[in-house]
Parts: structure tokens; C-alpha cells; sequence
């Protein structure tokens, strides 16, 4: 998705809308708010990430979510980039502020579980993860109550084994360069931070 550039931030009017939609509006709420959600909320994500992808090409796949039926669709602006296989790095702008993660779903979870087994590389993801879970970053997923078939109750990296699927997200907070085009900056460099998991799960479990 590529075209509109030059983001100069969220304005604050950006919060105005998604306050309008917090709690339980009706449609004819969200509806009444939509065009103000698109020009103010929805078209500045799609700018920041066509100037995320030309600071950096391996970010040009992208996409920016529309409306859902959902309401949380509409109090929630995500957006997601494609660097391959099943790896995704999201998006998120709401009340909260920006937050980016980074994430592997419906991957090869065989590969996935192999090499996290493996002395070496299951070591390596172990201190990726808690790396980035010390530098602030929060590791959640969808987890088997039990190790997988073939591993002992006993694996050193036995919660490891459990993800089905896992996200790791950096909130990057609410402050005031939000409003302004340092924002793009902040996502290149939580993408750059979350590199060394993504480039594990690329090589180890691509999907």
C-alpha cells in the first residue's frame, strides 16, 4: 500500500475522535465520526508507514485496517508489515498511544519447536526474548497447557515450547512526539530493536 506520504504526526484532534468512540457507540455513533476518524487517525498510520517503507524497503509491505463490524475496530487503528513468511511487525494507535509488535502466527511450528529444543538456537531465542522483555517489551500468545508430544515435562525451555503462536510488543507510549514526524523514527527503531527476533523466526520457523 503505497501513495500517501509525508506524515507530520497524529494531531491532538486524533484523540478527540476515539474518545468520542470509547465504551459502546452506537453505529449511528461510529458512523457520524467516520469521516473525522479517517482524515484524522486512519490517513496519518498509512502516511507514517509509506514513510517508514522509504526509509527502509523491507517495510513496503504493508497495510493499514479499515472499519470492522467490531467496535474495537474502530477504537483501535492497526496496521500491520509483511517481512515474510508468516512474520508480521503490527501497529497499534489508540487512547494509549502507539505500540509496535512483532509477531509469528500459524507458522511452521514443527521447524518452530526444533529449533528451540536445539542447545544453541533454543538458547539464542531464550536471550532474545528476555532481552526484550527487560528493555520493556511484553511476550504474549496463544500457549498449549502442556509441552508438545515428543518433549519432556522437564525442557529447560518448556514454556517456550508451549507457544502455538506469540507476539512481542513495545508500547511506545502517549507523549507528545506523537504529534509530530519523530514518530517515524521511534517505529524504525523499535523494528531495528525487534530485528534480532524476527531474524531468528525467519530463519528457524518461516512458515
Amino acid at each position: 500500500m503505497r501513495g500517501m506520504t509525508r506524515f507530520t504526526g497524529w494531531p491532538e484532534q486524533a484523540f478527540d475522535v476515539l474518545l468520542q468512540l470509547d465504551g459502546d457507540p452506537s453505529v449511528a455513533q461510529r458512523q457520524k465520526c467516520r469521516r473525522d476518524r479517517e482524515r484524522l487517525v486512519r490517513q496519518p498510520m498509512a502516511a507514517l508507514l509509506n514513510d517508514v517503507a522509504d526509509a527502509d524497503p523491507r517495510y513496503d509491505d504493508f497495510s493499514v485496517w479499515g472499519y470492522g463490524t467490531m467496535v474495537w475496530w474502530w477504537q483501535h487503528q492497526g496496521a500491520v508489515v509483511r517481512i515474510g513468511g508468516k512474520l508480521e511487525l503490527g501497529l497499534r494507535f489508540d487512547l494509549d498511544g502507539l505500540d509496535v509488535s512483532g509477531g509469528w502466527a500459524n507458522g511452521a511450528q514443527d521447524k518452530y519447536r526444533a529449533a528451540v529444543a536445539q542447545e544453541s538456537t533454543g538458547r539464542e531465542l531464550d536471550a532474545i526474548l528476555k532481552a526484550l522483555q527487560g528493555n520493556g517489551c511484553e511476550l504474549s500468545g496463544d500457549v498449549m497447557k502442556r509441552n508438545p508430544r515428543g518433549y519432556p515435562a522437564d525442557h529447560p525451555r518448556s514454556e517456550l515450547l508451549r507457544y502455538r503462536s506469540f507476539s512481542v510488543t513495545q508500547p511506545l507510549g502517549c507523549d507528545d512526539w506523537l504529534h509530530t514526524p519523530e514518530a517515524v523514527d521511534r517505529v524504525l527503531a523499535s523494528f531495528a530493536e525487534l530485528r534480532p527476533l524476527t531474524s531468528w523466526l525467519l530463519e528457524h520457523a518461516p512458515g
